[in-house]
Protein backbone atom coordinates (compact mmCIF):
# COMPACT_ATOMS: atom_id res chain seq x y z
CA UNK A 1 0.00 0.00 0.00
CA UNK A 2 0.92 3.30 -0.88
CA UNK A 3 1.83 5.90 1.80
CA UNK A 4 -1.40 7.71 3.42
CA UNK A 5 -0.79 11.26 3.00
CA UNK A 6 -0.01 13.55 6.08
CA UNK A 7 -3.40 13.90 7.56
CA UNK A 8 -3.85 16.57 10.68
CA UNK A 9 -6.01 15.77 13.39
CA UNK A 10 -8.24 18.87 13.39
CA UNK A 11 -10.03 20.16 16.08
CA UNK A 12 -12.99 23.40 15.79
CA UNK A 13 -11.66 26.52 17.08
CA UNK A 14 -13.29 28.32 19.44
CA UNK A 15 -12.20 32.09 18.88
CA UNK A 16 -14.36 34.20 21.42
CA UNK A 17 -14.63 38.16 21.50
CA UNK A 18 -13.99 39.86 24.25
CA UNK A 19 -16.30 42.22 26.47
CA UNK A 20 -16.06 45.67 27.31
CA UNK A 21 -18.24 48.46 28.65
CA UNK A 22 -20.03 49.99 26.13
CA UNK A 23 -19.84 53.98 26.29
CA UNK A 24 -23.40 54.31 27.35
CA UNK A 25 -23.76 51.68 29.92
CA UNK A 26 -24.43 48.85 27.43
CA UNK A 27 -22.17 45.61 27.08
CA UNK A 28 -20.37 45.49 23.93
CA UNK A 29 -18.53 42.69 22.24
CA UNK A 30 -15.40 43.46 20.60
CA UNK A 31 -13.91 40.64 18.05
CA UNK A 32 -10.21 40.51 19.17
CA UNK A 33 -9.35 36.70 17.68
CA UNK A 34 -6.51 36.61 16.13
CA UNK A 35 -6.41 36.18 12.10
CA UNK A 36 -6.58 32.95 10.66
CA UNK A 37 -3.02 33.32 9.06
CA UNK A 38 -0.64 36.30 9.61
CA UNK A 39 2.51 35.91 7.48
CA UNK A 40 5.47 38.57 7.81
CA UNK A 41 8.41 38.28 5.46
CA UNK A 42 8.83 34.58 4.17
CA UNK A 43 11.70 33.10 2.78
CA UNK A 44 12.46 29.64 1.79
CA UNK A 45 15.66 28.89 -0.49
CA UNK A 46 16.72 25.68 -2.20
CA UNK A 47 20.50 25.80 -2.91
CA UNK A 48 20.44 28.60 -5.07
CA UNK A 49 17.10 29.38 -5.83
CA UNK A 50 15.15 31.60 -3.72
CA UNK A 51 11.87 29.58 -4.15
CA UNK A 52 9.71 32.40 -1.55
CA UNK A 53 11.16 35.55 -1.07
CA UNK A 54 9.47 37.95 1.44
CA UNK A 55 5.86 36.64 1.56
CA UNK A 56 3.61 38.37 3.90
CA UNK A 57 0.06 37.69 4.22
CA UNK A 58 -3.29 38.32 6.61
CA UNK A 59 -6.03 35.45 6.00
CA UNK A 60 -9.32 36.98 8.10
CA UNK A 61 -11.34 33.81 9.37
CA UNK A 62 -14.04 33.00 7.52
CA UNK A 63 -12.61 34.38 4.47
CA UNK A 64 -11.45 32.72 0.80
CA UNK A 65 -7.75 34.39 0.48
CA UNK A 66 -6.50 33.64 -3.13
CA UNK A 67 -3.06 33.42 -3.92
CA UNK A 68 -3.21 34.52 -7.75
CA UNK A 69 0.36 33.39 -9.36
CA UNK A 70 1.56 30.67 -12.16
CA UNK A 71 3.44 27.66 -12.06
CA UNK A 72 6.56 28.31 -10.11
CA UNK A 73 5.94 31.39 -8.74
CA UNK A 74 6.31 30.05 -5.15
CA UNK A 75 2.74 29.56 -4.41
CA UNK A 76 3.16 25.84 -2.75
CA UNK A 77 6.29 26.38 -0.87
CA UNK A 78 4.35 29.28 0.96
CA UNK A 79 1.74 26.77 1.80
CA UNK A 80 4.01 24.01 2.95
CA UNK A 81 5.20 26.68 5.26
CA UNK A 82 2.36 27.70 7.04
CA UNK A 83 0.99 23.93 7.05
CA UNK A 84 4.22 23.08 9.20
CA UNK A 85 5.74 20.48 6.12
CA UNK A 86 8.48 22.99 5.25
CA UNK A 87 10.48 25.31 7.77
CA UNK A 88 10.89 28.90 6.74
CA UNK A 89 14.41 29.92 6.21
CA UNK A 90 13.55 33.56 7.52
CA UNK A 91 10.03 35.39 8.51
CA UNK A 92 7.65 34.17 10.76
CA UNK A 93 3.99 32.82 10.22
CA UNK A 94 0.92 32.10 12.99
CA UNK A 95 -2.17 30.11 12.40
CA UNK A 96 -5.10 31.52 14.51
CA UNK A 97 -2.33 32.80 16.73
CA UNK A 98 0.07 29.79 16.65
CA UNK A 99 3.69 29.99 15.76
CA UNK A 100 3.83 27.76 12.74
CA UNK A 101 7.55 26.64 14.03
CA UNK A 102 7.48 26.96 17.68
CA UNK A 103 3.93 25.78 17.95
CA UNK A 104 3.86 23.35 15.11
CA UNK A 105 2.03 20.89 16.99
CA UNK A 106 -0.81 22.96 17.45
CA UNK A 107 -0.77 24.60 14.09
CA UNK A 108 -1.16 20.92 12.60
CA UNK A 109 -4.37 20.31 14.95
CA UNK A 110 -6.20 23.36 13.30
CA UNK A 111 -5.36 22.93 9.77
CA UNK A 112 -6.40 20.19 6.57
CA UNK A 113 -4.23 20.47 3.61
CA UNK A 114 -5.35 19.21 -0.17
CA UNK A 115 -3.11 19.25 -3.30
CA UNK A 116 -2.94 19.06 -6.97
CA UNK A 117 -3.59 15.15 -6.89
CA UNK A 118 -5.68 13.33 -4.94
CA UNK A 119 -2.68 11.51 -2.40
CA UNK A 120 -4.47 8.31 -1.48
CA UNK A 121 -3.87 4.25 -2.50
CA UNK A 122 -4.58 3.06 -6.13
CA UNK A 123 -5.23 -0.55 -5.01
CA UNK A 124 -8.35 0.12 -2.28
CA UNK A 125 -11.84 1.56 -2.91
CA UNK A 126 -12.90 5.55 -1.85
CA UNK A 127 -14.45 3.43 1.49
CA UNK A 128 -11.68 2.32 2.45
CA UNK A 129 -9.22 4.99 1.46
CA UNK A 130 -11.62 7.14 4.24
CA UNK A 131 -11.68 4.44 6.80
CA UNK A 132 -8.16 4.29 6.51
CA UNK A 133 -7.41 7.61 7.21
CA UNK A 134 -10.47 7.96 9.66
CA UNK A 135 -8.72 5.64 11.86
CA UNK A 136 -5.28 7.40 11.66
CA UNK A 137 -6.95 10.14 12.96
CA UNK A 138 -8.24 8.53 15.83
CA UNK A 139 -11.86 7.37 14.88
CA UNK A 140 -13.43 3.99 16.20
CA UNK A 141 -14.07 1.93 13.62
CA UNK A 142 -18.15 2.34 13.67
CA UNK A 143 -17.36 6.40 13.51
CA UNK A 144 -15.01 5.90 10.80
CA UNK A 145 -17.49 3.84 8.70
CA UNK A 146 -20.22 6.38 9.27
CA UNK A 147 -17.70 9.15 8.33
CA UNK A 148 -16.80 7.84 5.47
CA UNK A 149 -20.48 7.51 4.52
CA UNK A 150 -20.69 10.92 4.92
CA UNK A 151 -18.32 12.02 3.18
CA UNK A 152 -18.98 10.49 -0.16
CA UNK A 153 -22.15 11.04 -0.04
CA UNK A 154 -21.33 14.98 0.67
CA UNK A 155 -19.33 14.62 -2.59
CA UNK A 156 -21.91 12.79 -4.72
CA UNK A 157 -19.48 9.94 -4.82
CA UNK A 158 -21.69 7.42 -3.28
CA UNK A 159 -22.00 5.61 -6.15
CA UNK A 160 -18.11 4.63 -6.79
CA UNK A 161 -17.98 3.93 -3.15
CA UNK A 162 -16.26 0.42 -3.85
CA UNK A 163 -14.53 0.90 -7.03
CA UNK A 164 -10.58 1.43 -6.58
CA UNK A 165 -9.13 4.69 -7.19
CA UNK A 166 -7.04 3.51 -10.23
CA UNK A 167 -10.62 3.35 -11.85
CA UNK A 168 -11.27 7.54 -10.81
CA UNK A 169 -11.65 9.95 -12.98
CA UNK A 170 -9.46 13.06 -11.81
CA UNK A 171 -12.40 15.11 -10.98
CA UNK A 172 -13.59 12.07 -8.65
CA UNK A 173 -10.13 11.62 -7.23
CA UNK A 174 -9.63 15.30 -6.63
CA UNK A 175 -12.76 15.27 -4.51
CA UNK A 176 -12.37 12.47 -3.02
CA UNK A 177 -8.88 14.06 -1.64
CA UNK A 178 -10.95 17.10 -0.45
CA UNK A 179 -12.92 14.94 1.26
CA UNK A 180 -10.02 12.77 3.22
CA UNK A 181 -9.29 16.39 4.21
CA UNK A 182 -12.23 17.01 6.12
CA UNK A 183 -12.55 13.78 8.22
CA UNK A 184 -11.73 16.54 10.86
CA UNK A 185 -13.53 19.73 9.92
CA UNK A 186 -10.66 21.45 10.26
CA UNK A 187 -11.32 25.37 10.61
CA UNK A 188 -8.15 26.27 7.73
CA UNK A 189 -8.29 24.67 4.77
CA UNK A 190 -5.41 24.74 2.11
CA UNK A 191 -6.63 24.11 -1.28
CA UNK A 192 -3.24 24.25 -3.33
CA UNK A 193 -4.57 23.90 -6.99
CA UNK A 194 -7.54 21.98 -6.21
CA UNK A 195 -9.10 22.54 -9.48
CA UNK A 196 -6.09 22.05 -12.03
CA UNK A 197 -6.83 19.87 -15.14
CA UNK A 198 -10.61 19.92 -14.20
CA UNK A 199 -13.07 19.75 -16.97
CA UNK A 200 -15.61 22.85 -16.44
CA UNK A 201 -18.19 20.71 -14.93
CA UNK A 202 -16.37 19.07 -12.20
CA UNK A 203 -14.49 22.31 -11.51
CA UNK A 204 -18.22 24.36 -10.99
CA UNK A 205 -18.81 21.45 -8.82
CA UNK A 206 -15.35 22.21 -6.34
CA UNK A 207 -16.48 25.89 -6.56
CA UNK A 208 -19.84 25.49 -5.13
CA UNK A 209 -17.79 23.07 -2.16
CA UNK A 210 -15.60 25.60 -1.35
CA UNK A 211 -18.49 28.37 -1.08
CA UNK A 212 -20.36 25.78 1.03
CA UNK A 213 -17.43 24.96 3.30
CA UNK A 214 -16.91 28.78 4.37
CA UNK A 215 -20.66 29.45 4.23
CA UNK A 216 -20.63 26.37 7.39
CA UNK A 217 -17.51 28.62 8.90
CA UNK A 218 -14.15 27.16 7.79
CA UNK A 219 -11.26 29.49 6.33
CA UNK A 220 -9.74 28.59 2.57
CA UNK A 221 -6.64 29.67 1.21
CA UNK A 222 -6.27 28.65 -1.98
CA UNK A 223 -3.75 29.13 -4.79
CA UNK A 224 -4.72 29.02 -8.50
CA UNK A 225 -3.29 30.07 -11.57
CA UNK A 226 -7.13 30.34 -13.08
CA UNK A 227 -7.49 34.20 -12.82
CA UNK A 228 -11.50 33.10 -12.98
CA UNK A 229 -11.24 30.74 -10.24
CA UNK A 230 -9.92 33.64 -7.63
CA UNK A 231 -12.27 36.05 -9.67
CA UNK A 232 -15.37 33.81 -8.68
CA UNK A 233 -14.11 32.49 -5.06
CA UNK A 234 -11.76 34.83 -3.53
CA UNK A 235 -12.91 37.55 -0.94
CA UNK A 236 -9.34 38.97 -1.00
CA UNK A 237 -6.26 38.70 -3.95
CA UNK A 238 -2.76 38.46 -3.39
CA UNK A 239 -0.98 38.20 -6.42
CA UNK A 240 2.62 36.06 -6.27
CA UNK A 241 5.53 36.14 -8.94
CA UNK A 242 8.90 34.98 -8.41
CA UNK A 243 8.67 34.49 -4.85
CA UNK A 244 7.15 37.35 -3.52
CA UNK A 245 3.88 39.46 -3.41
CA UNK A 246 3.30 42.08 -5.83
CA UNK A 247 -0.30 43.03 -5.56
CA UNK A 248 -2.78 42.70 -2.77
CA UNK A 249 -6.77 43.62 -2.58
CA UNK A 250 -9.72 42.56 -3.54
CA UNK A 251 -10.79 41.59 -7.24
CA UNK A 252 -12.45 44.84 -7.87
CA UNK A 253 -9.52 46.83 -6.49
CA UNK A 254 -7.09 45.10 -8.72
CA UNK A 255 -8.89 45.53 -11.62
CA UNK A 256 -9.17 49.38 -10.90
CA UNK A 257 -5.71 49.86 -10.51
CA UNK A 258 -4.91 48.89 -14.16
CA UNK A 259 -7.45 51.03 -16.11
CA UNK A 260 -10.87 51.63 -16.97
CA UNK A 261 -11.41 49.48 -19.87
CA UNK A 262 -10.31 46.08 -21.73
CA UNK A 263 -9.72 45.90 -25.26
CA UNK A 264 -10.29 42.08 -26.69
CA UNK A 265 -9.75 41.49 -30.01
CA UNK A 266 -9.70 38.72 -32.61
CA UNK A 267 -8.60 38.15 -36.46
CA UNK A 268 -9.66 37.17 -39.04
CA UNK A 269 -6.21 35.39 -40.20
CA UNK A 270 -4.85 33.78 -36.87
CA UNK A 271 -1.18 33.54 -38.17
CA UNK A 272 -0.83 37.42 -38.11
CA UNK A 273 -1.74 36.86 -34.04
CA UNK A 274 1.55 37.67 -32.63
CA UNK A 275 2.76 40.53 -34.97
CA UNK A 276 -1.15 41.79 -34.54
CA UNK A 277 -0.31 41.96 -30.65
CA UNK A 278 2.85 43.97 -31.12
CA UNK A 279 1.10 46.25 -32.95
CA UNK A 280 -1.20 47.01 -29.62
CA UNK A 281 0.72 46.95 -27.20
CA UNK A 282 2.79 49.51 -29.14
CA UNK A 283 0.03 51.39 -29.51
CA UNK A 284 -1.49 51.13 -25.88
CA UNK A 285 1.70 51.09 -24.79
CA UNK A 286 1.27 48.78 -22.79
CA UNK A 287 1.34 44.40 -22.75
CA UNK A 288 -0.83 42.48 -24.40
CA UNK A 289 -1.51 38.48 -24.25
CA UNK A 290 -3.23 36.03 -26.53
CA UNK A 291 -4.95 33.17 -25.37
CA UNK A 292 -3.24 30.18 -27.14
CA UNK A 293 -6.60 28.50 -27.54
CA UNK A 294 -9.06 31.45 -29.22
CA UNK A 295 -6.30 33.36 -30.80
CA UNK A 296 -7.93 36.58 -28.36
CA UNK A 297 -5.57 39.58 -28.02
CA UNK A 298 -6.22 41.33 -24.66
CA UNK A 299 -4.90 44.23 -23.31
CA UNK A 300 -5.67 46.84 -20.29
CA UNK A 301 -6.97 50.47 -22.03
CA UNK A 302 -6.41 53.46 -20.13
CA UNK A 303 -8.42 55.25 -22.66
CA UNK A 304 -11.55 53.81 -24.77
CA UNK A 305 -11.31 56.52 -27.39
CA UNK A 306 -7.82 55.09 -28.82
CA UNK A 307 -9.43 52.31 -30.35
CA UNK A 308 -10.83 53.91 -34.39
CA UNK A 309 -6.40 55.11 -33.65
CA UNK A 310 -5.47 51.55 -33.19
CA UNK A 311 -7.97 49.59 -35.82
CA UNK A 312 -6.49 52.25 -38.35
CA UNK A 313 -2.99 51.06 -37.52
CA UNK A 314 -3.75 47.44 -37.85
CA UNK A 315 -5.25 48.43 -41.15
CA UNK A 316 -2.10 49.99 -42.36
CA UNK A 317 -0.48 47.20 -41.69
CA UNK A 318 -2.32 44.55 -43.30
CA UNK A 319 -4.11 42.88 -40.29
CA UNK A 320 -7.94 42.33 -41.17
CA UNK A 321 -10.03 42.17 -37.45
CA UNK A 322 -12.83 39.66 -37.38
CA UNK A 323 -13.91 40.80 -33.47
CA UNK A 324 -13.23 43.58 -31.56
CA UNK A 325 -15.04 44.45 -27.84
CA UNK A 326 -13.89 46.73 -25.32
CA UNK A 327 -15.37 45.99 -21.58
CA UNK A 328 -14.51 46.33 -18.02
CA UNK A 329 -10.65 45.06 -17.10
CA UNK A 330 -10.43 41.40 -15.75
CA UNK A 331 -7.78 39.85 -13.99
CA UNK A 332 -6.27 38.86 -16.66
CA UNK A 333 -5.19 42.47 -17.36
CA UNK A 334 -4.40 42.85 -14.02
CA UNK A 335 -1.91 40.05 -14.33
CA UNK A 336 -0.58 40.90 -17.55
CA UNK A 337 0.44 44.41 -16.43
CA UNK A 338 1.53 43.75 -12.96
CA UNK A 339 4.10 40.80 -14.07
CA UNK A 340 5.04 41.05 -17.62
CA UNK A 341 3.70 37.98 -18.68
CA UNK A 342 0.44 36.38 -17.99
CA UNK A 343 -0.77 33.61 -15.31
CA UNK A 344 0.29 30.47 -17.46
CA UNK A 345 4.03 31.47 -17.88
CA UNK A 346 7.11 30.83 -15.72
CA UNK A 347 10.42 30.90 -15.87
CA UNK A 348 11.06 29.00 -12.67
CA UNK A 349 11.17 24.77 -11.54
CA UNK A 350 10.34 25.70 -7.52
CA UNK A 351 6.50 26.02 -6.93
Amino acid sequence: MQCAPRLFRVVQASCKGAASEHPHGGDMKLDTSPPAIEAVGLVKTFGQQRAVDGVSLTVPTGSVYGVLGPNGAGKTTTVRMLATLLRPDGGEARIFGRDVVRESTAVRSLVGVTGQYASVDEDLTATENLVIFSRLLGLGRAEARRKSVELLEEFGLTEAATKPLKNFSGGMRRRLDLAASLIARPPLLFLDEPTTGLDPRTRAQMWDTIRRLVAEGSTVLLTTQYLDEADQLADRIAVIDHGRVIADGTADELKASVGVSSLQLTLADRTRTEEARTVIAAALDTPAAVTPESGRITAPMTDPSVTADLLLRLRDHGIAVDEITVSKPSLDEVFLTITGHDAGESDRSVA
